[in-house]
């Protein structure tokens, strides 16, 4: 996995049957408590349950910005990313024969690693892949500036180094997911709300289950989509690739 995140190693079918359980149960749980206490005392008031729910919309609010933002910026590095490495490969033009072209056949392996998500360079293998490709990339760039240090081969330094500097840059940005303290959180506002929930329903002495249905059905689609957006690169909403992929279609494919 690419992050230390618990919820990175659960499937986002199980999330979305284990955040439905947790509320389910949770409003059993209160039911019951209210139920015995109505049937014990005729003096038992219903609870004030909409600060609770109300903490827990609010919550769930807070970690869904948590996880969009991050996802937003994502996909914005991304196409700066693809940008970087399309500047690079038309200044590559500026060196001569030799390494232009070992440059420009470098730079299409690294589109093509980089247009496979994390999935591609998050790996170990990506990852050496990934600083190997950089090393060549920045020994061609300084050979060029100690044999013609112009103007023209400092465009190509620099357009390099601001590559390699997007590439930390999209690592950082996979690695910056919901922090497991914060699901943690969540779930326990999620737990004494519900059961608050369920228990102003056992005072009345009878359940609503198209509430509580309902309640299931919402929170655990929540939390999973939170989940969805907080995964770079696996469930249903990915970050799209197209940037680097509509590279690879003008620049070409590396030769062997």
């Amino acid at each position: 996995m690419y992050t230390n995140s618990v919820l990175g190693v659960i499937p986002l079918w199980v999330l979305f049957m284990t955040a439905g359980l947790i509320v389910l149960l949770s409003i059993e749980l209160g039911w019951r408590l209210g139920n015995y206490r109505q049937q014990r005392t005729q003096e038992e008031k219903k609870a004030p349950v909409s600060a609770a729910v109300g903490a827990t919309l609010g919550l769930l609010a807070f970690t869904f910005d948590m996880a969009a933002s991050p996802n937003f910026n994502r996909k914005q590095i991304v196409f700066q990313e693809a940008n970087a490495i399309r500047t690079t490969y038309l200044r590559a033009d500026y060196l001569s024969e030799q390494p232009r072209d070992e440059a420009r056949n470098l730079l299409r392996e690294y589109a093509t690693l980089r247009a496979g998500g994390a999935d591609s360079f998050m790996t170990p293998e990506g990852r050496a892949m990934s600083v190997s490709l950089h090393d060549r990339l920045w020994a061609i760039a300084a050979s060029a500036g100690a044999i013609s240090n112009t103007e023209t081969t400092a465009l190509f330094i620099e357009s390099l180094n601001e590559m390699i500097e997007l590439e930390v840059v999209r690592v950082t940005a996979i690695r910056n997911v919901i922090p497991d303290s914060i699901w943690l959180m969540l779930c326990v506002v999620t737990v004494f709300s519900m059961a608050a929930m369920g228990y102003e329903f056992g005072l009345t002495g009878a359940r609503n289950w198209a509430a509580t249905i309902l309640l299931v059905v919402v929170f655990a689609t929540v939390v999973t989509l939170i989940a969805d957006l907080d995964s770079p690169q696996e469930g249903l909403l990915r970050v799209s690739q197209q940037p680097l992929i509509d590279l690879l279609n003008k620049i070409g494919t590396p030769v062997p």
